[in-house]
């Protein structure tokens, strides 16, 4: 490394330049602060090499020990080590598949309209009897289908989030530093408001309390906790049998917001509206930053895929005609 030009400085400037680009690069000053200090902890001086950075790519601060973390961090550090290499010639680039090829997108299970039903009437049996546990488990569920939240979105709410006049939901500093304000169905307002007279019989309602509330003990009122919703779903899951027409071991709780995103599209298409610009909607209403994170949730599932099929056979009988 120049020394006239220290490791850091040259993150700085990187960062700096690939955000007048328009990049956001949210949590990127951390990451690669945390390999400058893994560099200067190991004392080294010389132009950085592969094998520094494959190691380092190792370390990661979860210790899942798995080639697809590494790779994820090191595809990172492999375009800081691409902007480095022109002040710094000798810099050398890891190899892309240092460790083994990229693991693809997983396809996640889509819901069929039975299943959501066959969950939220599972959910409203789930014990202890006179608990507002079946509920609350019955309002999470639908929400997240409905609504096509995240699980954290859900847990996060408050009461004062969600406006049942308006039929508004507001979603605060999530994912992506983000608040945004949902417009949610009819029958959504109305199950949230059946849960909300519900709930009033075992706690008072204040605005800052949380919407979704535990049950047990001295819990009632406080946060559902994630892990406790996960694992409740996995075990209504397991009770239900469900075929796993997904890529995972299993089907997950988040598969819910991707069921969201293709039940959609479905309708647009079957309506005719105009994907490209809806599109843009959906991906305001999701939270994304960029629309490609919407377009990762796409699924081809065969309902879809006979929609687009059909619209397409339709473009190409006009195209057909015009050219006669």
């Amino acid at each position: 490394m120049n020394a006239r030009v220290s490791l850091q400085q040259r993150i700085d400037d990187y960062l700096a330049e690939r955000r007048r680009l328009g990049f956001e690069l949210r949590s990127w000053d951390t990451f690669l602060a945390g390999f400058a200090r893994y560099v200067a902890d190991h004392k080294h001086r010389v132009p950085l090499t592969a094998d520094l950075m494959i190691e380092w790519a190792r370390q990661d601060k979860w210790q899942r020990g798995t080639p697809p973390t590494w790779s994820v961090r090191l595809a990172k550090i492999r375009l800081f080590a691409r902007y480095l290499k022109q002040f710094e010639p000798k810099t050398e680039v890891p190899e892309e598949l240092s460790f083994g090829p990229e693991r693809g997108r997983l396809a996640p299970h889509i819901f069929h309209d039975q299943e959501v039903i066959d969950l939220l009437a599972a959910a409203r049996q789930i014990g202890p009897p006179g608990s507002i546990r079946p509920a609350t488990y019955e309002t999470l569920f639908g929400l997240m289908a409905a609504a096509g939240l995240r699980i954290s979105e859900a847990l996060h709410l408050r009461d004062a989030d969600v406006d049942l006049k308006r039929g508004l939901l507001t979603i605060r500093q999530t994912k992506f530093a983000k608040s945004r304000l949902l417009p949610v169905h009819p029958t959504t307002v109305a199950a949230l408001a059946k849960y909300r007279k519900a709930r009033a019989l075992y706690v008072a309602t204040t605005p800052d309390m949380p919407f979704l509330i535990s049950s047990r003990g001295r819990l009632l009122g406080r946060p559902l906790p994630d892990r406790q919703a996960h694992r409740v779903f996995n075990m209504l899951r397991d009770h239900l049998g469900w075929v796993n027409r997904g890529g995972h071991v299993a089907i997950r709780l988040h598969d819910l917001r991707h069921t969201f995103v293709v039940r959609r599209l479905m309708r647009w298409h079957a309506d005719g509206t105009d994907i490209d610009q809806m599109m843009l909607a959906l991906s305001t209403y999701m939270g994304h930053t960029e629309i490609f994170y919407t377009y990762w949730y796409l699924t081809a599932v065969p309902e879809l895929m006979a929609l687009a099929g059909g619209k397409f056979e339709r473009f190409a009988d006009l195209a057909g005609d015009c050219d006669e």
